[in-house]
């Protein structure tokens, strides 16, 4: 139950009122903003709300079980503070958001509505719909470690311990030509093996992608020069000249962490669990179902 300023219950009990939205958003980035559907600019708690943001809201949908609550803020792209580059970029996908109800007569009469995180973004030609979600999608995510063949560690992290600046495992390269938005060959990775970087990451250092990072999904290698094909093509075009950063990718497997990184025993996977395989097993006369080891 929410607890009301009483001078804002007095407010609301007249009938006559003088509210607004207030939208306070903090991106992973640690940039906060904040946005109001009245027409001047509002002031509280130390964020500065600012109008004509091109920002509108939906109706609240709540339910009494435990379903994702959500509520659809509505934008178009002519916003400073809401680019379609931040957007594409993924700069808003899972930042926090408050919703707050506040008398803009007197910002000191306000009540917290709901807490959530930005969800869904669809995007149009001039504008787009970001789903604001309550606190209960977080019920919906796994939480704590799955038993399963494969590394659950992300490479290069303090589970997994492999130093991702080590010159063996990094390399620095630049664009030759572009074979497919998500494709291209590149100088500088010559003394590394095909396949070496597959799974791993991009970083660019130069061109219109700089600072942005993506993933490897094949490393190949045509005449001495490398091949690279990203998982999904830049928000931005990739162009000859372009220069980046590229770090050795991991399949998870317990053979690749020996081979590859002399680091079985940090590995953190359970290799040897039975697959589903030992559920599709059935007697017979021929052996291996003797009672043996397996």
């Amino acid at each position: 139950m929410k607890s009301i300023n009483p001078d804002l219950q007095a407010h609301l009990d007249e009938g006559t009122t003088t509210l607004s939205w207030c939208w306070r958003i903090a991106r992973a980035d640690g940039v906060s903003f904040g946005f109001t559907d009245h027409d001047r600019t509002l002031n509280f708690d130390g964020t500065t709300f600012e109008p004509e943001s091109g920002l509108t809201a939906s109706e609240v949908r709540s339910g009494s079980d435990l379903s994702v609550d959500a509520q659809d803020a509505e934008g178009v792209l002519t916003s400073d503070r809401i680019t379609e580059t931040d957007i594409l970029d993924g700069r808003w996908d899972n930042a926090e958001v408050e919703v707050w109800r506040v008398n803009w007569a007197d910002t000191g009469q306000r009540v917290l509505m709901r807490r959530g995180a930005i969800g869904q973004i669809r995007r149009g030609l001039l504008a787009f719909v970001a789903e604001v979600r309550s606190l209960a999608h977080v019920l919906g995510q796994t939480v704590g470690r799955t038993f399963q063949a494969t590394c659950d560690a992300a490479l290069g992290d303090a589970r997994c311990g492999v130093d991702l600046e080590d010159p063996a495992f990094k390399g620095t390269g630049t664009v030759i030509d572009l074979l497919r938005d998500r494709a291209f060959t590149a100088s500088g990775l010559s003394g590394f093996n095909a396949g070496w970087f597959t799974f791993g990451t991009v970083e660019w250092t130069g061109g219109a992608n700089a600072g942005r990072r993506t993933e490897v999904l094949g490393h190949d290698e045509t005449d001495g020069i490398a091949v690279l094909t990203l998982l999904e093509p830049p928000v931005r075009s990739i162009a000859g000249g372009d220069a980046f950063t590229v770090r050795a990718g991991c399949d998870k497997r317990i053979e690749t962490c020996g081979t590859k990184f002399a680091n079985t025993a940090n590995f953190r996977g359970f290799p040897h669990i039975p697959g589903q395989d030992a559920f599709l097993r059935y007697a017979t006369k021929d052996g291996g179902h003797e009672g043996g080891v397996l």
